[in-house]
């Protein structure tokens, strides 16, 4: 494929990603309003022990994250990986290629 056609393919696949972020961030959204306590005026409070893991986790390179925490980022990952296996499967198959078999890849959106 040449890289005008690149360049088209992955223009194309912006809103097929985004989808997939917006519904990442939606849920750690959702996850931080359930952490914390909705005051009467609105505003949300969160638990000190919270934020103290999450500055944490902020100041720590990946590679010197816990085994867990970086299960987590790979299990964030993977919520990824289907859509980008089709997305390369359908610009391959769009600029008469093969298309590109995904094998258990289940298309999110």
């Amino acid at each position: 494929m040449d890289k005008a056609k690149t360049t088209r393919c992955l223009e194309a696949a912006i809103d097929r990603l985004a989808r997939i972020e917006h519904e990442r961030w939606s849920h750690w959204q959702a996850y931080m309003h359930e952490a914390g306590e909705r005051l009467p005026d609105g505003r949300l409070v969160l638990p000190a022990e919270q934020v103290a893991r999450w500055d944490r986790q902020i100041e720590t390179p990946y590679d010197q994250l816990t085994s867990a925490e970086k299960d987590s980022d790979r299990d964030q990952v993977r919520r990824y990986l289907p859509e980008i296996a089709a997305i390369l499967s359908d610009c391959d198959a769009a600029n008469g290629g093969p298309a590109i078999p995904v094998p258990n890849a289940k298309r999110r959106l």
